[in-house]
């Protein structure tokens, strides 16, 4: 049984910041990646950022400058920093943890709200 799970959501005005976590616990023999993704209302989900278990980070545009991705390995934990918050920004932040690039195990957390009021 693996459990992802994030925290650190809410509800700031724009230009504040927030810092999500996620850890993943359980029997997890390793994971090759960990990442944040979100989905606005109407909208499907998208990759925010991701970061290898080497430390390659990967960081969509429309956040890169005001969101950093970092990793402790040894907790498998990550989090996202995030800066000058925007409106847009606002959507449902979810982990994932990937044990393999491709056809590995994939495994998500239940998310945590972010709201950014202008």
């Amino acid at each position: 049984q693996v459990q992802v799970v994030e925290s650190g959501g809410g509800l700031v005005q724009a230009g504040g910041s927030l810092r999500l976590t996620c850890t993943a616990s359980g029997s997890i023999s390793s994971i090759y990646d960990m990442g944040w993704y979100r989905q606005a209302p109407g909208k499907e989900r998208e990759l925010v950022a991701s970061i290898t278990a080497g430390g390659s980070t990967n960081v969509v545009d429309s956040v890169k400058g005001r969101f950093t991705i970092s990793r402790d390995s040894a907790k498998n934990t990550v989090h996202l920093q995030m800066n000058s918050l925007q409106p847009e920004d606002t959507a449902v932040y979810y982990c994932r943890t990937r044990t393999r690039a491709f056809f590995g195990d994939d495994y998500w957390g239940q998310g945590t709200q972010v709201a950014v009021s202008s």
